[in-house]
């Protein structure tokens, strides 16, 4: 199979790297992969990837990995990007959609990343793995873990979801509750690579994460007939998703293949709970400063600190776009909101993306017949902790009022 993979490259400085060695950080921060896309250009076309199944595996060219028989998946296929009319018009959009990736093998965007990670990973010989989590990356890394006869570690906070802890013990993880935040779970990671020899496989600090979740980006691209929408609202916690996307943006433009020159506005959302990229998008700063008492029921974007943090802020200003804190307090009714409106299983990060749809559209800064995508990054069902639970009560040894009951339906 064809390889174009060129080098790595320090995103801090720039530095060419060896594409051969197994890497984690350069100078404390992120690496990119880069292709030869000239290559690329000549030998994929839009009529080849036609013919391709729709898989993550179809944009072969522009991923890493050396061999097919060394990929570690799990049935990794296009998620579905789905019309939303009825909860933009309660948004006040008439363009509005929602890419589902809870329909990916392990209920979320996670997937992407960590079939890449393990697969790479796997390359270079690694046996043992581990990483921080605040929900569905360590049951994704657990399950491809699994799937590759690899051992795999699991630190994650206490009140992570009650789901992600239980999915990483039945995939066979070490699974360990941490009394801190992911940020603390990072830093036993760290300090247990010497004694137990593990690879470190937290987001972005190996290069291949990034790599996968590009892959939404080109999907996206692709389903759109190759003409990028206006707004793309993500939830950003690691932000690797936003990074990976704005890389495949990137790649298909210099490939010539996106029919209008202009590039989505990226809105990076966070909850008020947890907001170090706004804080450090509103002071004009590049890098973000740890946030204190980090605290949301959006657990996947409860990330205090951002090893990429310097990637987020600078795809956000150069495709024109935000970084938006919603109110915490509003996140389970925009999570009512959109899962009754439209029967997606929207989960609490992107319900806060709906949010911020809400607050954008409201000031004009989203215009009404603008193209929006919201990221649905990972399903409900794995959340739990973030239903409403107070639900009737029917005494079955009493006649029933059914006035009372059809006076609260709506037809």
């Amino acid at each position: 199979m064809p390889r174009f993979v060129t080098h790595l490259e320090g995103a801090i400085d720039g530095q060419r790297l060896d594409a051969e060695q197994l890497h984690t950080l350069h100078n404390d921060r992120p690496i990119w992969v880069r292709y030869d896309l000239r290559g690329v250009g000549r030998s994929l076309t839009k009529d080849v990837l036609k013919q391709r199944p729709e898989t993550l595996w179809r944009y072969r060219e522009l991923l890493p990995y050396h061999h097919e028989e060394q990929i570690v998946s799990l049935g990794e296929r296009m998620s579905p990007l789905l019309a939303c009319p009825k909860l933009g018009a309660r948004l006040g959009l008439r363009n509005l959609s929602i890419k589902d990736e809870s329909q990916l093998p392990t209920g979320s965007f996670k997937s992407r990343g960590l079939t890449m990670a393990i697969t790479m990973a796997r390359h270079f010989g690694v046996k043992r793995v581990a990483l921080p989590t605040a929900g569905n990356a360590g049951g994704a890394a657990a399950a491809y873990a699994a799937r590759a006869g690899m051992e795999c570690f699991v630190f994650m906070p206490e009140d992570t979801p009650v789901i992600n802890q239980l999915e990483c013990k039945l995939y066979g993880a070490h699974t360990y509750r941490v009394n801190g935040l992911i940020n603390d779970c990072g830093r036993l990671v760290r300090e247990g690579k010497s004694a137990m020899d593990w690879f470190d496989l937290s987001t972005l600090k190996e290069p291949y994460r990034i790599e996968g979740k590009k892959t939404m980006g080109l999907e996206l691209a692709e389903q759109c007939g190759w003409k990028l929408p206006d707004v793309i609202l993500y939830p950003t916690g690691g932000g690797t998703g936003l990074i990976g996307m704005w890389k495949a943006f990137q790649e298909l433009r210099e490939l010539g293949w996106l029919e209008s020159g202009t590039m989505p506005r990226l809105v990076a959302v966070q909850s008020s709970g947890c907001a170090p990229i706004v804080r450090a998008f509103e002071q004009g700063e590049r890098f973000a400063q740890p946030f204190s008492n980090a605290s949301t029921v959006a657990s996947g974007i409860r990330v205090p600190a951002a090893v990429g943090d310097f990637m987020i802020l600078d795809a956000i200003r150069a495709s024109r776009g935000r970084a938006v804190a919603v109110d915490e307090t509003r996140i389970r009714h925009w999570l009512q909101l959109a899962v009754a409106s439209e029967g997606i299983p929207v989960c609490p990060e992107a319900a806060a993306c709906v949010g911020a749809a809400e607050m954008l559209a409201a000031d004009g800064w989203i215009g009404e017949s603008e193209r929006v995508v919201i990221f649905n990054t990972g399903a409900v069902q794995k959340y739990v902790e973030a239903m409403h639970s107070d639900l009737p009560t029917i005494d079955c040894t009493k006649p029933v009022d059914w006035e009372a009951i059809q006076s609260q339906t709506s037809i």
